[in-house]
């Protein structure tokens, strides 16, 4: 890439700087605009490791010197900002040098046969996130997310899934009807009824649901599920974390794959 290649941006009014106001502190900016804003080193390696090619790579004007041999042929297009420009675009405490403007993906159909994790209704980013980057851990390619989830590819969810995104099949806002596609068992987590994890043996694949965070599961999912599973709490608490206790049943599932 030659320096032609590279755009250099000094307004605040650029209309790239603009969108990624928006894309940064918008949680559903990204629905709107087609586009998703990956801030950070971290993710924007996630992100190529993955195979996907940004539409825009953005970098710090500090930055792009030492950067530009790594990324130049990274994305369709290189935009180089003011530093004070970016750290004005970022919703971080400490802004980061560099990230990728994604075009985001269609969504995908439902796969019936997928190990599968439900959310439903869950209104926290940082279990949200959690979770996907859970499921990508233990084995699980498809996360679908009721209406009323936290946006799945908003910026909060995006940096607590830290890169999880690019390596799962994400569905998001649909109707409970739409889990008629999928073949696996249901599991419903429960704190207060069905099956003690540490003591059943599991289908695989299977479809965990996790519940919102002060309701659980919905009665009609509830309904529906093959199998209820709690988990048992000898410290006497009453429930657990949303994202903790899903990552303690994903890995129930991955261990007794792997037993």
């Amino acid at each position: 890439m030659t320096s032609d290649d590279v755009s250099h941006v000094t307004s605040r009014d650029n209309p790239l700087l603009k969108e990624l106001r928006k894309l940064a502190h918008d949680p559903g900016a990204y629905r709107k605009a087609g586009r998703v804003w990956l801030e950070g080193d971290h993710l924007c390696r996630a992100a190529r490791e993955r195979g996907v090619r940004p539409a825009v790579a953005v970098f710090a004007e500090s930055l792009w010197p030492s950067a530009r041999h790594e990324w130049a042929d990274a994305a369709a297009k290189t935009v180089v900002l003011q530093d004070s420009l970016l750290a004005g675009v970022s919703g971080l405490e400490s802004p980061a040098p560099m990230g990728f403007v994604l075009d985001l993906p269609p969504r995908p159909a439902v796969e019936p046969g997928a190990p599968t994790v439900v959310l439903d209704r869950l209104q926290d980013a940082g279990n949200v996130g959690s979770i996907l980057r859970s499921a990508a851990a233990f084995g699980f390619t498809q996360v679908i997310a009721i209406k009323g989830t936290a946006a799945l590819w908003a910026p909060k969810v995006l940096r607590a899934g830290m890169g999880a995104h690019f390596g799962l099949r994400l569905i998001e806002g649909v109707e409970i009807d739409a889990l008629d596609a999928l073949s696996v068992p249901w599991i419903a987590t429960s704190s207060h009824r069905g099956d003690w994890l540490h003591r059943t043996s599991l289908p695989h694949p299977c479809a965990w649901l996790m519940g919102h965070e002060g309701q659980g599961v919905s009665a009609a999912l509830e309904a529906r599920a093959t199998r209820h599973v709690r988990i048992a709490q000898p410290g006497g608490e009453e429930s657990l974390n949303v994202a903790a206790a899903a990552a303690i049943c994903l890995h129930a599932s991955a261990a007794g794959v792997g037993s």
